[in-house]
């Protein structure tokens, strides 16, 4: 395992202003690099990243979130300042939620935090969100663009189950959007890939494709080595969950915030999810994949809004409310 910087515990100042750093060390001894931002008394908002990204995706909606909240935003293990695990199995969800509960334990030990992920930070968030060993630590869930794998898998059940046109249509869209899902389990190729071409022209592509303007930290200069070690976050759990997934539910507020131009996670991927989460709301947003890039204000309105509201009234109720204009 490749070690970074920055001793377990200790805080000292970031990147930015009034941002912390601080380490945390998860249950099977990564070491996990976490930003925080607002005061430690105020209720937390945990933001969880994606691939192939760092926390730093997070930042303009951390730094819009930080008047009113105790925002934290981890590295996950193998990108940014955390740590690498060589190994894929160390990339599995179960892990990635031993990560989570040690981040809640350092920085809201006495309180719910209020949740919210991107792509793989919100797969990995679902896992916490349905399961049993976080249950009562988190207060609400935002999700943007990551599915729960195992509610895909009952998603490409069901239509499979059902091959009527329109189901089958569906299926043909999703695939036909996650054929680099494919690519990232060959050998030696998404490497090469990587380093020798996309990380020199990620920033250009979100911007020609998404519309993303520059953001402090972002890409990372860490970028080629975080998408290389985050192949191992598909590899370990892409094609065991989609094969055989769980029943997962919850009754943690959940709020879905749908990219309807998202180019990877296609917008009927959530139908049907009140099966697995009855207290949800559905926000469509005008956006693509990058959303904490292109439409931070969007978010930390409704991340921020949504914890408040859990937290004045216990339940928000379940509605969909039109999403804003890209």
């Amino acid at each position: 395992m490749s070690n970074k910087a920055v001793q377990a515990g200790t805080e000292r100042p970031a990147g930015g202003p009034g941002e912390t750093l601080r380490r945390v060390t998860s249950p099977d001894g990564v070491g996990l690099a976490v930003r925080e931002w607002g005061d430690p008394a105020s209720p937390t908002v945990v933001l969880v990243h994606g691939y192939p990204d760092t926390g730093a995706v997070w930042r303009q909606v951390a730094e819009r979130l930080a008047g009113r909240f105790h925002v934290v935003v981890p590295d996950v293990r193998g990108s940014g300042d955390s740590d690498v695990p060589r190994r894929t199995r160390d990339y599995a969800l179960d892990r990635l939620e031993g990560d989570l509960a040690a981040v809640l334990d350092a920085v809201s030990p006495d309180a719910p935090v209020h949740l919210a992920g991107h792509d793989w930070g919100s797969i990995q968030s679902w896992e916490a969100v349905t399961g049993t060993r976080l249950r009562g630590r988190i207060a609400s869930f935002t999700s943007v663009s990551g599915p729960c794998l195992d509610h895909v898998g009952h998603w490409m059940r069901d239509r499979l189950s059902r091959p009527t046109p329109r189901h089958l249509l569906q299926l043909a869209d999703q695939l036909a959007h996650s054929g680099y899902i494919a690519f990232f389990h060959l050998p030696l190729l998404p490497a090469l890939v990587w380093r020798g071409v996309l990380a020199r022209t990620w920033g250009r592509l979100l911007e020609l494709t998404e519309g993303a303007g520059k953001t402090p930290g972002h890409p990372a200069p860490t970028l080629a080595d975080d998408a290389v070690h985050g192949v191992r976050l598909y590899r370990a759990n892409m094609g065991s969950r989609l094969a055989r997934p769980g029943r997962r539910t919850t009754d943690v507020p959940v709020q879905v915030v749908t990219p309807t131009r998202d180019l990877y996670v296609r917008p009927m991927l959530t139908d049907g999810l009140e099966r697995w989460a009855p207290r949800l709301r559905r926000r469509p947003l005008r956006a693509g994949h990058w959303a904490p890039l292109t439409h931070a204000a969007v978010l930390a309105d409704w991340i921020g809004g949504f914890a408040e509201e859990v937290q004045a009234a216990g339940e928000p109720g379940s509605t969909e409310e039109p999403g804003r204009a890209g």
